[in-house]
């Protein structure tokens, strides 16, 4: 197919969503290098991103670019060359396998505590904030955790295990407040660090583990921001080890961001580039996994809030990167904001979502009243 075809075929699908190609909106892309367009019809959603990383197209609101593609669902309508090799590896491969478990800590979590503690809010929680009272980042990330702790019904002397702990803001709140005793466990050495000093003089302890090598008694078990690491091959292991933990009467809360739509892969940019190894659960890929081992007592969406979330740490990160510039350099500057904004455009569009799902190993007594 001639260049001219391709960038006519590029121009009809974008004008479905509104959107102009070297058009004068916000939301409108600039191409800079005509190899663009062969790359995002051989690549798909790697190649685009890619081709923006590589500074070969530009556009000022990249979340309603990606926003108004998603609502009207052109992504589903490039089929990209190479989808089918990636398909199949998904599908041969255990992309999550134990030896692997580690990579996405020391590739994503490890580039430096210095660097979240700038994006994030003051308690490093790196993940979606519950913002139906808040009006900062900072409030709905408490409030979130907040959240947590009540959906488990948390009193003094209980003894939680917090599955992906990350720089230790759960296991914190949990223990300060509500009087617990915590583990924590992550794949990255740099989060054990802060963790561990965040929590000191609190009843936590925080390990470099990976959840499989969990063979323990607790009262309470979590998951905030992890389960879109453990991947479509290990699901109904990891509810096997909640359940293995808990005791007929516990609760777990798992945390974790959705797809609409049941998969075997990740997204390939996402994967390659910010989380290795990583991909999205459906509705009906975790209640299969939980299936005879586990009672589901609620099921909570407030996927809209991601949204908010991920541009309040975009707005974070533009602010300090003058810091980080030096260091980190431009083509990781363009990587980032790619990936916080096309993020939260996701969320904004409604094809992600976040849930915050209530199990039981035997169902509640007499039910169970959620929080909210």
């Amino acid at each position: 197919m001639s260049l001219n075809s391709l960038k006519d075929r590029l121009a009809n699908l974008l004008a479905e969503a509104d959107i102009r190609l070297g058009g004068d909106r916000p939301w409108d892309p600039q191409v800079h290098d005509d190899r663009f367009y062969t790359r995002i019809f051989l690549h798909g959603s790697l190649g685009l991103g890619e081709a923006y990383m590589d500074g070969w197209w530009d556009c000022e609101a990249l979340d309603e670019f990606f926003t108004r593609i998603l609502r009207e669902r052109i992504d589903q309508r490039v089929k990209p060359l190479t989808a089918l090799a990636l398909h199949l590896r998904a599908r041969v491969v255990n992309l999550q396998q134990r030896r692997r478990a580690f990579e996405v800590g020391k590739r994503h979590y490890d580039i430096g505590n210095d660097f979240y503690a700038a994006m994030l809010d003051p308690s490093m929680t790196y993940s979606c904030g519950y913002w139906r009272e808040a009006t900062n980042l900072a409030d709905a990330q408490r409030a979130k955790l907040d959240l947590v702790c009540r959906k488990l019904e948390l009193e003094p002397g209980m003894r939680v295990l917090d599955i992906g702990c990350g720089w230790g803001g759960a296991a914190f709140h949990a223990a300060k407040h509500y009087g617990v005793d915590v583990v924590g466990v992550t794949v990255s050495e740099e989060q054990v660090k802060e963790a561990t000093e965040r929590c000191r003089g609190l009843p936590v302890e925080i390990r470099l583990q990976d959840y499989r090598a969990i063979d323990e008694s607790f009262d309470r078990v979590f998951s905030i921001g992890m389960f879109e690491h453990v991947g479509y091959k290990n699901y109904r292991r990891f509810m096997e080890i909640v359940e293995s933990c808990l005791p007929p009467d516990g609760l777990a809360v798992l945390h974790t961001i959705g797809g609409g739509r049941s998969s075997t892969e990740g997204d390939p940019w996402l994967e390659k580039y910010i989380f290795p190894n990583s991909m999205l659960p459906s509705a009906r890929q975790i209640a299969e996994a939980a299936e005879g081992l586990l009672t589901m007592e609620d099921w909570h969406n407030f996927g809209a809030d991601y949204d908010r979330t991920l541009m309040s740490w975009h707005t974070n990160f533009e602010e300090a990167w003058p810091t980080f510039a030096e260091s980190y350099g431009d083509r990781f500057y363009r990587m980032w904001r790619y990936y916080l904004l096309s993020c939260a455009a996701t969320f904004r569009s409604r094809r992600t979502q976040l849930w915050q799902v209530v199990f039981s190993p035997r169902g509640r007594a007499g039910g169970y009243l959620a929080p909210r």
